[in-house]
């Protein structure tokens, strides 16, 4: 849960209009008011005779009537969001959180019948926006100095109450947010994402490829960023700022974002870590890429934290480094869910306390990072087969760190681990789907039965019981995939792999075989992921054959994007308001 105070207004009425209208960023559905400082206060959209002014009227008349020097901005204003993944609140859950709200800002305290008067209104199911005036009912003005700091104390106590996903805040390792006018500049310009997140993301990905500060910069000029460093008069260089192209204030100067305004591990101090400590050894040739940067994850995995807190901090940064250098160099049937991957695992990289940067874990992870940085060439192709060994050790090395996490009471780092690690498990059974698809050959199909023999006819395409297909393709799961949640998903993939043309049991029964499935939490879940896996490599396989054109998926959908040449990644889709990304790592010299 985020309460958000927005800066102080003037215009009552303007903001209620605004609430109860469409909307301009999102669109307002059913707005209506779900709690107020007196509970007969009519609500505007539920009232013939009761109007928005009507309602504006009664906010502001404590206003209106103080004596004394009356506060230039007396709008009071504060919107409290839940993430996307937190259950959708009711009304009255709603409205218990505007009253703490309204209580721990100041605003209105329970025992207080002289407090200020305000509305929450809803007009979305992840939120609820609380308008006040700045005036009491005695005529004195509320003490609202702590009150940011208080709502999120009572929205910490929300979070275990209800369920909701628990947030953490004020530990220094939260990413820098884009801000309001980021995002509606983003939009003017018809950007998918703003300025912020594009440069965040091309930083990172720089810095977890360099190896040193000359390096660094180069990458960055070549991933087409405009790039200032900061010197002392001693000739040192001691900061650097960055801008994107075409992005200008309203003087027409382009906008710079110093390192340490993207992220708290993107200044140039926390950058040059990534360097120290002894030379990497990177002794591998290009083709054995995978395989070699696989085995010292894997050994690294059994290293995670051995030496203590400080240097558990320095193994999970070095292992946030390597998922966002394999993020890219992926292949591109898989690459979404390894974005999404090195975007969840970001908090995780950064514990809140000292680090050492001399850990074996740390070493080896750093050797396998630079070891697919440059041979970018050869891992960048669509070698799922050699891929899927390095995705399963990085599953193994996110649960590793997950539970060093745990040991260490980061909570919120914890939750992005493993939160990491299921994307990750996703993108190893879409890799097992994918290279299934790549060596399947279909059976002989049966002869169809004569008329007149007293044998069923075989079903219309789009209608085979796909129950029935489930329990002769993988019977000794049958029971249990029947009754998943993801049963209808799992239905849908195979009618979709019949109305394609496949055996539906033949195909299902060849993905279930690629690898076992009695580990599986969700042996459904499974299946549905390799099921991606297949079609986004036949479709794929489809495309190019027929019109020179390659199908990259996203996110489970499919879209067609042109054929990639000279092996540069295609496009992908990144994570919520992420922007596609330029270029890979720069190949080492």
């Amino acid at each position: 849960m985020i309460p958000k105070e927005a800066r102080p207004g003037d215009d009552t009425a303007g903001l209620l209009f605004y609430l109860y209208g469409p909307g301009k960023r999102d669109e307002h559905v059913d707005p209506h008011m779900v709690a107020a400082w007196d509970p007969y206060v009519p609500d505007p959209a539920r009232s013939a005779e009761f109007t928005i002014p009507d309602l504006a009227a009664l906010l502001d008349a404590p206003v209106r009537v103080l004596l004394g020097k009356k506060p230039p901005l007396h709008v009071f204003h504060v919107a409290v969001r839940n993430p996307p993944e937190d259950r959708q609140l009711s009304d009255e859950e709603w409205a218990r959180v505007a009253r703490e709200m309204m209580h721990a800002a100041g605003i209105a305290p329970h025992t207080d019948e002289r407090g200020c008067r305000w509305v929450a209104v809803r007009h979305a199911d992840d939120h609820v926006h609380i308008v006040a005036t700045r005036a009491r009912e005695d005529g004195r003005q509320p003490d609202t100095s702590w009150s940011k700091l208080r709502m999120q104390e009572v929205a910490r106590r929300f979070e275990v109450e209800f369920g909701l996903r628990r947030l953490t805040h004020a530990d220094g390792t939260a990413r820098r947010w884009a801000k309001t006018g980021e995002a509606e500049k983003a939009t003017r310009r018809g950007l998918a994402e703003p300025v912020r997140e594009t440069l965040q993301r091309t930083v990172r990905e720089a810095a977890a490829a360099a190896v040193s500060d000359v390096d660094f910069f180069e990458r960055l000029a070549a991933a087409g960023l405009r790039v200032k460093q900061r010197v002392a008069p001693d000739g040192n260089v001691t900061g650097y700022s960055v801008a994107l192209p075409g992005d200008r204030d309203g003087g027409q100067k382009p906008v710079w974002f110093p390192g340490t305004r993207l992220a708290p591990d993107l200044s140039l101090p926390r950058v040059r870590e990534r360097w120290s400590g002894p030379p990497v050894n990177t002794a591998a040739t290009p083709a054995d890429a995978w395989r070699v940067a696989a085995e010292k994850v894997r050994a690294a995995a059994d290293q995670l934290g051995v030496g203590g807190l400080h240097q558990g901090v320095g193994d999970v940064a070095a292992l946030g480094d390597l998922i966002v250098t394999a993020a890219v160099v992926s292949p591109y049937l898989v690459r979404s869910q390894m974005r999404k991957a090195a975007y969840e695992f970001e908090r995780a990289s950064r514990a809140p306390a000292a680090r050492q940067m001399e850990g074996q874990a740390r070493q080896l992870y750093r050797e396998s990072t630079q070891i697919l940085a440059r041979s970018v060439s050869s891992v960048g192709r669509n070698d799922t087969v050699a891929a899927l060994g390095l995705l399963l050790a990085l599953v193994t090395a996110v649960e590793a760190s997950r539970r060093w996490h745990q040991a260490q009471e980061y909570r919120v780092q914890a939750e992005a681990a493993g939160r990491a690690g299921r994307l990750l498990h996703e993108a190893v059974e879409v890799t097992v789907g994918v290279n299934a698809a790549r060596e399947y050959r279909p059976r002989p199909k049966r002869a169809a039965a004569r008329a007149g023999t007293g044998r069923r006819a075989a079903p219309a395409p789009g209608i085979r019981p796909m129950a029935g297909t489930v329990q002769e393709a993988v019977p000794e799961h049958a029971r249990e995939v029947l009754a998943d949640p993801a049963w209808p998903a799992l239905r849908a993939r195979l009618a979709e792999v019949e109305k394609a043309g496949d055996d539906p049991g033949d195909v299902l029964a060849t993905v279930a075989a690629r690898r076992e499935l009695n580990s599986a939490d969700s042996v459904a879940e499974v299946l549905v992921w390799r099921l991606d896996g297949w079609q986004r490599q036949r479709g794929s396989a489809t495309s190019a054959s027929g019109s020179g054109t390659t199908t990259a998926p996203a996110g489970g959908a499919e879209r067609t994007v042109r054929a990639r040449k000279q092996g540069a990644p295609s496009p992908t889709r990144r994570p919520p308001g992420e922007e596609q990304q330029r270029k890979g790592p720069k190949q080492g010299r």
